[in-house]
């Protein structure tokens, strides 16, 4: 429990005051009272009501105007709220075998539809990025909550040269530290020009808040090793749901003039899938890839939020003291 107005605190200083003062008035007023004894007014009017009965109504008004005293601090407490968040990065293949048309109307024009539809379901608690790769990799845009942007991305995607899966998650795990660890973060410092040591493995699928969707034929014909590269997703506790594009029967593509045969290789997107805690889906038709974003939903989590709390003291505090008045005038007649 903090308080945005901690001076007002000081106020509670003001209530043994008026505690006093409330001993006081009631002694007087009993002493008055008495002075009428003669003429059998007093003995009624000094009455009050044995044992614990008779004091209620005075600790119900001392509690109320201390619950009262305290909303005027303006609390604050740290509530748990069930929220939709975490990072998300889709990392597209964008080879030339993307083109194939096994996928109507093709690889690359109906993954990035389903993405589309993925990108507008998510609630501004969810970060989505882009990343692209053929023989290379690069960040197209960087996680955001902003899905025009998001969108914007996604649709200047085509494809281009060959097929380095590995690089396409090495980019989307920088792509995720880069994000999390936020803009002020300085990458290198003369006062420690060594190499930042490797952090220790942890469990893979622990990194809960952040996912890489990596849709991709599978067909990898460049370094590096993306099964090597998916263990050091899995020592940082990444998980990498790999989406298969295209049919395992393939197709003919045409590349620069070349017709080249091009189909699904799902061995090595399932091995990544394993490796890091993720989950392999064969995407064979548009159909498919859209079904697959309905299992690919970011989890509800619970976060932790500070929020002022003062409207529930101040209700409290009145409920307190109505209590409190009722109770003095039903027993004594009076309010204390």
């Amino acid at each position: 429990m903090s308080f945005i107005w901690p001076p007002m605190l000081a106020a509670l200083a003001l209530i043994p005051l008026g505690v006093g003062m409330y001993a006081a008035l009631d002694r007087r007023r009993r002493r008055r009272a008495a002075g009428f004894g003669g003429l059998g007014i007093g003995k009624a009017a000094t009455r009050r009501p044995a044992g614990l009965r008779g004091r209620i109504p005075a600790a119900l008004f001392l509690i109320g105007f201390t619950v009262m005293t305290l909303a005027l601090a303006r609390p604050q407490g740290v509530v748990g709220l069930p929220t939709q968040e975490g990072t998300v990065i889709l990392a597209f293949d964008v080879s030339g075998s993307m083109a194939a048309d096994d996928l109507k109307p093709t690889r690359m024009e109906a993954a990035k539809a389903a993405a589309q539809e993925f990108v507008k379901r998510q609630r501004s608690g969810v970060i989505i990025g882009v990343v692209a790769f053929s023989d290379g990799g690069l960040a197209v845009q960087a996680p955001t909550s902003d899905q025009d942007a998001v969108l914007a991305a996604i649709n200047r995607l085509s494809p281009n040269r060959g097929t380095s899966v590995g690089q396409g998650i090495l980019v989307s795990l920088n792509t995720i530290a880069v994000s999390e660890a936020g803009p002020n973060v300085d990458y290198y410092s003369n006062r420690s020009p060594a190499p930042t040591a490797t952090p220790a493995p942890v469990p893979p699928g622990t990194h809960a808040s952040a996912a890489i969707v990596l849709l991709t034929d599978g067909e990898n014909n460049e370094r590096p090793d993306p099964l090597a590269v998916a263990q050091v997703a899995a020592n940082q506790g990444v998980r990498v749901h790999t989406v298969g594009i295209g049919s395992e029967a393939g197709t003919i593509v045409d590349l620069n003039g070349f017709r080249v045969h091009t189909r699904l290789d799902p061995e090595v997107l399932r091995q990544i899938a394993q490796i890091t805690g993720g989950t392999y889906y064969a995407a064979a038709t548009e159909q498919d890839l859209h079904a697959i974003y309905d299992t690919l939903d970011t989890r509800l989590v619970v976060k932790t939020e500070l929020i002022e709390v003062t409207a529930l003291f101040a209700g409290a505090a009145m409920l307190i003291l109505a209590i409190g008045g009722l109770c003095s005038l039903a027993w004594l007649g009076r309010l204390p």
